[in-house]
């Protein structure tokens, strides 16, 4: 990523942060790439008992008022809300205190007892360590080592 890619991200979530404060929302992810023939602002959010297409609708006219008034955006883009959905990505600690409890899969830089992904259950966090159960045994897997992380269907 160029630093005026993360420039364009840092601008964005400072105009977020204090929009979505107002609606109870979490930012839970930015991303700002091309894709095709053209760029995309990717804006992730989630709240308490989930997120409808409405919530995205508002957030999506408010924020591309802000962006346009303060001309955060180089050119031409296309702005996308959405939901995380049921498989969302774990990319912050706190979200790692939030599922506790919860089916996970987490892919490791390196491996961790003989493996690199593991499909468990988020018993704990403590100390920037995931404890999660996995057929029987619990894996300590620092956060440090988190390559990728998300919730996994639980039927």
């Amino acid at each position: 990523m160029s630093s005026l890619d993360q420039k364009v991200i840092d601008s964005v979530r400072e105009i977020l942060d204090s929009l979505l404060l107002g609606y109870g929302f979490e930012l839970v992810d930015i991303e700002y790439r091309r894709e095709g023939r053209g760029w995309v602002l990717r804006i992730y959010i989630d709240k308490d008992g989930g997120v409808s297409v409405e919530d995205c609708a508002r957030i999506s006219r408010e924020l591309g008022t802000l962006l346009d008034l303060n001309d955060i955006i180089p050119g031409t883009y296309n702005l996308e809300i959405s939901s995380p959905g049921l498989t969302r990505a774990l990319k912050k600690v706190r979200d790692f205190e939030r599922f506790k409890g919860k089916l996970l899969k987490i892919k490791t830089m390196k491996d961790i007892q003989g493996r690199r992904v593991f499909i468990g259950r988020l018993i704990d966090f403590v100390g920037n360590v995931a404890s999660v159960e996995m057929d029987g045994h619990v894996y300590f897997i620092p956060y440090d080592e988190i390559e990728r992380a998300n919730l996994e269907l639980d039927f």
